[in-house]
């Protein structure tokens, strides 16, 4: 039997050291020997005479054991435990001390703390660049994206890290998910990326390891800036934005009943060549539509020209929009000039803001509406278009009619199919996500990286009523943004304004137990609320009370049955 233990202790990877009472060695096996370089005549001497660097003795004499500790041999370092050996008494009987050799372990974490300390510095160099940078492996999936990446398309790391690489894809093919089939370089690719947009230029190479593909990475420049301000000038010039239509219905954010009726409406007239009229309070987003209606039509690979009615200086809107031949007024360019009415043919012309439209006008723009003909200034020949009209106002067409102010004939052949979009304050739980795209879309604007905003503040967002409805939003979002630190992720309550009273409305939005409920059920219920409270102090009157909500009466009918409020 003993002879079978010396086989099995010589066999295992750890060295074996025993002493009895007297600190003298009993038994020493072939791994110890080895790590020690040891004599093979040690048994029966004092382990501290034979053994460099040894505590066995100390162990015996004191009977407190001694675990993990690192020591250094000639040879190598090893980590050993020394434990006393006692009899059922308590009596020290001896010693044993079981090591190994850790020299290529350490070696190994200290390569493996180099390797993090290398990861680090790449980590500090990517994020340094200015240049956007993604990686993705050979499925198309993102693994890194630098900080750069954030500013330029407004995705935050946890936005699209571990997701296909088309997630950040506005308009154009992933550059990954090509460079995954093709396994060739591309370079100088146009896209638009975020939800702005943004027109970049992709530089991209395939990555490969011992002549495995591994995945792909991608260098990202922002031109946007370039092409804006081109844009730009060309808008001095002209006076008027004269684009392709940027947006889809896919763009317009909002899942309410009024959103989703409009978005409806939109869709259906989109695909005929009727005359639609956009109703709706400032910055209810109205040219958003005239942009998705003009992209789900038939029209949507010709022009698209957007006229802005007030902002053109009545003594030049008829020549800017119908044209003028040469000599017809001083200043006039030699050869005259196209109009944009001409410059939409086969496309749409938008007229926003049109219950600006000068009265003088407006019978010009009718017979254009009726015949599609027209008279350049200081013309005399008739040129005949193919323009579809879209116009927007947030005025009382109608009041105005009766004031003298709008031309009946006019009003009638623009409002052939309104369209009303919903204040903000009726659609209130489109707010917390359409806040959300908000701020992703001015993270690209204003190079931050915002990744969300605390519950207290989306309350006190929803609890507003915003007159200036979305863009009011955008505005406030962006001026808190713009007071946020460089380094902070979350809109917090601390960063809203304390001008307009939002101070004591912040007070009031301050809450800390959330419970377990979802955003959307905490909105309904605040609403529910809310009218709940207004058909209380009106006595059941829904007129009375619709009117201190400033809401129509068929809104408050459709929430009164939504939330199960009784009459």
């Amino acid at each position: 039997m003993e002879r079978i233990y010396k086989i099995v202790l010589d066999s295992i990877i750890e060295g074996i050291i025993i002493v009895d009472k007297d600190a003298k060695v009993l038994y020493v096996n072939k791994n110890a020997q080895k790590l020690l370089n040891l004599p093979s005549d040690i048994v029966g001497k004092r382990v501290d005479e034979v053994v460099k660097n040894t505590r066995l003795h100390i162990v015996v004499q004191t009977g407190i054991p001694e675990i993990d500790q690192v020591q250094h041999t000639e040879n190598a370092v090893i980590i050993t435990s020394r434990i006393p050996i006692k009899d059922e008494n308590g009596r020290i009987l001896g010693a044993v001390a079981v090591f190994r050799d850790i020299t290529s372990i350490r070696k190994l974490a200290e390569e493996i703390t180099n390797l993090k300390e290398i990861e680090a510095q790449l980590k500090a160099i990517i994020d340094s660049t200015n240049d956007a940078i993604s990686v993705a492996d050979e499925n198309g999936i993102v693994r890194l994206v630098n900080k750069a990446y954030t500013k330029i398309t407004g995705y935050s790391p946890e936005d699209v890290i571990g997701k296909p690489a088309t997630v950040d894809i506005a308009e154009g093919e992933s550059i990954h998910m090509l460079i995954a089939k093709l396994r060739q370089p591309i370079y100088n690719a146009r896209l638009k990326v975020g939800p702005a947009k943004k027109e970049v230029i992709v530089n991209a190479t395939p990555l490969f390891v011992k002549g495995k593909f591994k995945g792909s990475v991608a260098v990202v420049h922002d031109v946007s800036e370039i092409l804006k301000l081109t844009n730009e000038l060309e808008e001095v010039k002209r006076l008027i934005r004269h684009m392709r239509a940027q947006y889809t219905f896919d763009d317009i954010i909002g899942e309410s009943r009024l959103i989703q009726i409009a978005k409806e409406q939109a869709k259906k007239v989109a695909q005929t060549p009727a005359t639609v009229l956009l109703r709706g309070e400032s910055g209810t987003g109205k040219e958003l539509f005239a942009h998705a209606i003009h992209n789900a039509s038939p029209r949507r690979n010709k022009p698209f020209v957007s006229v802005n009615c007030a902002a053109i200086p009545e003594t030049i809107l008829e020549s800017e929009l119908f044209g003028y031949e040469e000599g017809s007024f001083t200043g006039a360019l030699h050869g005259g000039k196209k109009g944009l009415v001409e410059e939409a043919d086969g496309g749409t012309l938008f007229l926003d803001e049109v219950g600006k439209l000068p009265l003088s006008l407006q019978p010009k723009l009718l017979r254009f509406i009726e015949t599609k003909e027209f008279v350049p200034v200081g013309g005399r020949n008739v040129r005949k278009v193919d323009v579809r009209i879209i116009a927007a106002t947030n005025m009382e067409l109608e009041k105005m009619v009766r004031n003298g102010e709008f031309l009946p004939d006019l009003y009638f052949r623009l409002n052939v199919f309104p369209i009303y979009l919903p204040a903000l304050k009726d659609r209130k739980e489109d707010i917390p996500k359409l806040a959300i795209h908000i701020v992703k879309k001015l993270n690209q604007q204003y190079g931050r990286m915002v990744e969300g905003i605390s519950p207290g503040v989306i309350k006190y967002i929803v609890s507003r009523d915003w007159p200036g409805n979305v863009r009011e939003l955008e505005n406030f979002l962006g001026r808190v943004m713009i007071n946020m630190g460089p380094e902070e992720r979350y809109i917090d309550l601390k960063h809203l304004p304390d001008d307009s009273g939002a101070k004591a409305e912040k007070k009031e939005a301050e809450f800390t137990d959330l419970g377990e409920k979802p955003l959307k059920d905490m909105v309904e219920e605040y609403e529910k609320k809310v009218i709940t409270a207004a058909l209380k102090q009106s006595g059941g009157d829904k007129v009375k009370a619709a009117k201190m909500l400033d809401i129509s009466v068929r809104t408050l009918y459709y929430k009164m049955e939504r939330y199960g409020i009784e009459d």
